[in-house]
């Protein structure tokens, strides 16, 4: 909506100035938030993607994820696998590993078949979710592996620097479930509403962005079907602000 107020003045019957207040203008709206504060979102999957920097071994990894409505991340593609990779992710110099390295368990087991001359075995999907899901290559073996245990977990290693970040460099480790790492949860893109709370499927609330007075259903994680309130000019107040949360509530700023 406008923030100013939009004066005009229209010549009424026997010359008489007519004067409208227009407080709100509906205008097209562009949703720019789809997942809860601390997620980022990739529209590639329509998914939401949050690292944890609480150390937790594998299976405490799998709790917490599926507390937050998610799973341990798998990836779909190498597309998506670039976007995690190319993150930010607001980490703290609390780590398991070296400042310039970071590790996160991923959604992923590895299970030995032979531990001949060499170990042998193959990569799987730990929770199943889309049929359609991208498997590691080789995997680095971590140095807290346990002979008695045939199945490790994925710890997905990514760089801090931005040159190293952005190219993509990575690497899969195959590490014991029990030491403790940070971990990356996906979920599904939701709606978030403009007080960034969570919105279940179906239900009306106001989107994320600049008008308060937007109502809308929540339909597979976006808002559609919205309306606008116009709301009018507050009485006896000349100078006012709107509320950026609330619609149709004004702070009178006259003297």
């Amino acid at each position: 909506g406008k923030e100013n107020v939009d004066s005009r003045h229209n010549r009424g019957r026997g010359g008489e100035t007519t004067r409208f207040h227009t407080v709100n203008v509906a205008q097209p709206v562009r949703f720019s938030r789809k997942c809860p504060t601390g997620w980022h979102h990739y529209e590639g999957t329509a998914s939401c993607y949050r690292v944890y920097l609480n150390g937790e071994n594998y299976w405490d990894a799998v709790q917490t994820c599926q507390r937050v409505n998610g799973s341990l991340a798998t990836f779909t593609a190498d597309q998506e696998l670039r976007f995690i990779l190319a993150q930010e992710w607001d980490l703290e110099e609390k780590t398991f590993v070296r400042k310039d390295q970071r590790r996160f368990w991923v959604g992923y087991q590895y299970v030995i078949t032979s531990r001949n001359h060499t170990l042998e075995g193959h990569w799987e999907v730990a929770y199943k979710g889309s049929s359609e899901v991208f498997l590691p290559p080789d995997p680095i073996f971590g140095t807290a592996m346990s002979e008695n245990e045939n199945v490790l977990c994925a710890q997905l290693q990514c760089f801090h620097f931005p040159t190293l970040r952005h190219h993509g460099l990575h690497s899969w480790y195959a590490e014991n479930c029990y030491e403790k790492s940070s971990f990356l949860c996906k979920r599904s893109q939701t709606c978030v509403d403009i007080k960034d709370n969570i919105v279940d499927e179906g239900y009306y609330f106001t989107p994320k962005g600049n008008d308060p007075c937007l109502s809308c259903t929540c339909h597979n994680g976006e808002p559609e079907m919205c309306v606008a309130a116009l709301c009018e000019r507050p009485q006896g107040c000349q100078q006012y602000r709107k509320d950026p949360k609330e619609c149709c509530k004004f702070t009178c700023l006259d003297p």
